[in-house]
């Protein structure tokens, strides 16, 4: 093999990190500009992405309540409406409404004994069943739309519960009865 007598290219200082020429010592501080320029761009699509929704969805409002609160408002006074309850099942018969009886208990046949109550009172039962949770303490008469609470009371009011509630766990029927431990029979 050929060797080439040294010159003063050959001789290097111990001291120098470079390996060419084009590159320098890194700078303190470069990892902090990359993180900058990311959180900008990250508040850039952020802002873009609320203006976008602002004009498509109208969800979004950056000018907020404009009327403000006023020192001088006064509580409104009209009165709550009262729900009254429906005792007579012969008034509805056009709403066309159906009760599904679930038994949320240990106890067999509770759920034949209220929906035979419910019958004889001439509510349409369609339904008398096991929950799917046989734990339930207190007994609810669960509602699907607002229009049918005042025939929910009367449900209630019926079998002797105080507690009615608007729900859309119960999609089969208008009238869902879930009986809990609390009922007796």
């Amino acid at each position: 093999m050929a060797t080439f007598p040294s010159d003063q290219f050959d001789d290097l200082p111990d001291d120098l990190d470079r390996v060419g020429a084009h590159r320098g010592p890194k700078l303190k501080g470069r990892g902090w500009i990359a993180f900058a320029w990311a959180l900008l761009a990250t508040g850039v699509l952020v802002a873009a992405g609320l203006f976008v929704l602002q004009v498509v969805d109208g969800s979004v409002n950056f000018i907020g309540n404009t009327a403000g609160p006023s020192a001088s408002a006064t509580p409104s006074t009209s009165p709550t409406p009262v729900i009254t309850p429906i005792t007579d099942p012969s008034t509805i018969k056009a709403r066309n409404i159906t009760i599904t009886v679930l038994n949320g208990t240990p106890t067999a046949g509770l759920q034949t004994q209220a929906g035979n109550k419910l019958t004889a009172a001439h509510w349409n039962v369609t339904s008398a069943t096991l929950a799917s949770e046989s734990n339930i303490k207190k007994s609810v008469v669960y509602y699907s739309s607002a229009t049918n609470q005042d025939v929910a009371l009367g449900v209630a009011e019926a079998l002797g519960f105080k507690t009615v509630m608007l729900t859309d766990a119960y999609p089969g029927a208008p009238i869902t009865v879930v009986l809990g431990a609390d009922f007796k029979g």
